[in-house]
């Protein structure tokens, strides 16, 4: 779905580099955040309809982040799926249970990753 707005939220440069050089390789709109308080910021004036979200952030951790996007009206109709590298038993359990909408393990397998986004942005 190229054109459509993705916010990727990862305090690891390399991970948020990667992911935007995928993204914008297939035509989506890319906007990065490194935590929590700039990810809210960033929806505010950028209307991405995923959001790829890091589940191990400095200030406050995205399944909590997730918690309160999916709480807010504002954000109604708009998907987060988990980014993590730390991928133990039930963290997608956990995720999902959160409010996320899908689950990817880090690291990005491309091929995986560009599906499972044009595949949340078809639905």
């Amino acid at each position: 779905m190229a054109g459509e707005r993705v916010l990727v939220v990862d305090d690891n440069p390399q991970n948020l580099k990667l992911a935007r050089v995928l993204l914008e390789a297939e035509g989506y709109q890319v906007q990065g955040a490194v935590d929590a308080a700039q990810a809210e910021h960033a929806l505010a004036g950028f209307d991405a309809r995923l959001v790829l979200m890091d589940l191990q952030l400095p200030d406050l951790d995205g399944l909590e982040l997730t918690r309160r996007l999916k709480a807010d009206p504002r954000h109604a109709g708009r998907k987060v799926v988990a980014l993590t590298a730390y991928a133990m038993k039930g963290d997608r359990e956990r995720a999902l249970a959160a409010g996320c909408d899908g689950y990817l393990s880090k690291p990005i397998d491309s091929e995986l990753f560009l599906r499972t986004v044009a595949e949340m942005l078809k639905g």
